[in-house]
């Protein structure tokens, strides 16, 4: 009997719903990886664009294409993660790309570090302003506040990631329910069980073409976010204990800070709904509560405050 090929050091996880005009692209960037040894599984989420027909023209050998109903990227990517051979899994959007050296620098950091659960490098935006293009590298979490710090938020997005396979498996995966903030709880669950390692170099690009990407959704992520911190706290009652207030302020604080993000940009639904939220909680200082109480008005007049207000100049508070 022919022997069977050994698996792969790499899974790549790539969920993909219409995104044809991107596929090219992105398997460009995993052909271009110097480290050769890994598998890509694209998980086809029931896309009608032609990406199922351009995937099945495909001749790659380490490709392996997944078809099913649509049900969500988090969904399609627990797919992914079933049918992984590897010891190591990475996750790229199909509209995302890497550095050449991405895998391979990663798989180092994880080598290097055998306890280590998950690595992590910092990343960069293309197609924005160039303001919001500036490379980013997160800090090293790995300190004795660690659970806080990244509690209070995992700032690499889900392609700046390698991670071990088999203790990625032990959390489960990801919270299907969650169209965003679906890599936040999961990186959450998965660093606090184990050490993580920083690799400080721009290594995943992440590709902004339009609105209705995930990211785009500033209420609805920020929601989500708020609700996967208090999911991760009812499931480790230890943990939410030890915050005291903090268990409180966290989460309110980054849903305010969203708030303003949106109101800054006028994105008046999003900052209304989060400005509610926020009240809603008692949260906030009384500086700030002269741009969050016109959220509890009518729209209509919320948005002719902000118009006479256009017209003065109107500062930002602290």
């Amino acid at each position: 009997m022919p022997s069977l090929a050994p698996p792969p050091s790499v899974s790549i996880v790539m969920p993909c719903f219409n995104a044809g005009q991107h596929l090219p692209r992105s398997l460009a960037s995993v052909l271009a990886q110097s480290l050769a040894d890994w598998e890509l599984i694209v998980v086809d989420d029931g896309s009608t664009d032609g990406s199922t027909h351009w995937l099945a023209q495909q001749t790659e050998p380490r490709l392996r294409v997944l078809q099913r109903p649509h049900q969500g990227a988090s969904a399609a990517r627990n797919i992914g993660i079933e049918h992984a051979r590897g010891e190591y899994i990475a996750f790229l959007d199909a509209d995302d790309t890497w550095a050449p050296d991405f895998l391979q620098r990663l798989r180092a950091a994880l080598l290097d570090r055998p306890a280590a659960v998950l690595a992590y490098c910092g990343w960069q935006k293309f197609g924005v302003p160039a303001a919001e293009a500036k490379p980013f590298v997160p800090p090293d979490y790995e300190t004795p506040d660690k659970r806080k710090l990244l509690f209070a938020a995992c700032r690499w997005p889900i392609h700046a990631a390698l991670a071990r396979r088999a203790p990625l498996l032990q959390c489960g995966g990801f919270p299907a329910q969650l169209q965003n903030a679906e890599d936040y709880a999961l990186w959450l669950e998965l660093a606090t069980r184990g050490p993580i390692v920083r690799v400080p170099e721009v290594l995943a690009h992440y590709h902004f073409h339009g609105s209705g990407q995930a990211s785009a959704q500033r209420a609805r992520a920020a929601l989500q976010l708020l609700d996967a911190q208090h999911a991760y706290l009812a499931r480790h009652p230890d943990f939410a204990r030890s915050l005291g207030p903090d268990r409180r302020r966290i989460p309110c604080q980054g849903l305010l800070r969203a708030g303003f993000e949106a109101y800054w940009a006028r994105d008046l639904p999003a900052a209304r709904t989060l400005f509610r939220r926020a009240l809603r909680a008692g949260y906030g200082r009384p500086a700030q509560w002269r741009y969050m109480l016109p959220a509890l008005l009518p729209l209509r007049l919320h948005a002719a405050l902000l118009a006479l207000r256009a017209r003065s100049s109107e500062t930002r508070p602290d």
